[in-house]
């Protein structure tokens, strides 16, 4: 099949299968303090790491009926700083809960019954719960074209200034992902965790040279 994603049901399928097919997404928890002092904590699947030396990640927000603008977005853009708390197994529900739509003024750290702790370069509280965490300075939001002049999209870029990494998540030098078992989005109301893993070394780029030369010597500037 093909379909115009810009043409409503053009798919004339149920649902719209655009976010089955862009999976699995990890979930950036993103943990937030208002300007007056209220916790906010919500989750966003159009979240990932963009780039590494220096580290930045982002999450896409789309705006509410009652305010163009969602919390996250908000307080990071006020405040110049936002925690991307990883979201294990076991913490699912909770994350599910803070997914509610509720008014600004209301913590969703105590409403889905989770524990603030200080972050060490941000004010924003972390989720003491979640295995790891990266502190955000807010950098800049990009805004993107809406189909709806009632809404707003925008994707919030931070500056890592600061990981923790809970000590029982690492196993030989490396984090085993198997010990906490990160839960990402799938499309419609799925979801699913990373319960397995598998490896492969990427392929040699001198030996693929070699075989690109007919296998004759590779030589570099100093040699010629």
């Amino acid at each position: 099949m093909f379909y115009n994603p810009d043409v409503k049901g053009d798919h004339g399928l149920p649902h719209d299968p655009f976010k089955a097919l862009v999976s699995p997404r990890p979930i950036g928890w993103i943990s937030t303090l208002g300007i007056d002092g209220v916790i906010n904590l919500a989750p966003y699947s159009f979240f990932n790491a963009v780039s590494y030396f220096p580290s930045y990640v982002m999450f896409s927000s789309s705006g509410l009926k009652d305010d163009p603008m969602k919390h996250s977005w908000r307080n990071a853009e006020e405040t110049g700083e936002f925690v991307c708390n990883i979201v294990s197994s076991e913490l699912s529900d909770a994350m599910n809960m803070t997914a509610k739509h509720v008014p600004l003024s209301v913590d969703e750290m105590a409403l889905a019954g989770l524990t603030p702790e200080p972050s060490e370069k941000v004010t924003a509280p972390r989720v003491k719960e979640a295995p790891a965490h990266l502190e955000c300075e807010y950098w800049k939001t990009v805004e993107l074209p809406t189909n709806n002049p009632k809404f707003k999209h925008g994707v919030i870029f931070g500056h890592v200034v600061g990981i923790h990494i809970n000590d029982d998540i690492i196993v030989d030098g490396k984090v085993d992902v198997t010990r906490y078992n990160p839960v990402a989005r799938l499309g419609y109301m799925d979801y699913t965790k990373v319960d397995e893993v598998f490896s492969m070394d990427r392929p040699d780029d001198l030996s693929m040279g070699r075989k690109m030369l007919g296998d004759a010597p590779y030589k570099n500037k100093s040699d010629t």
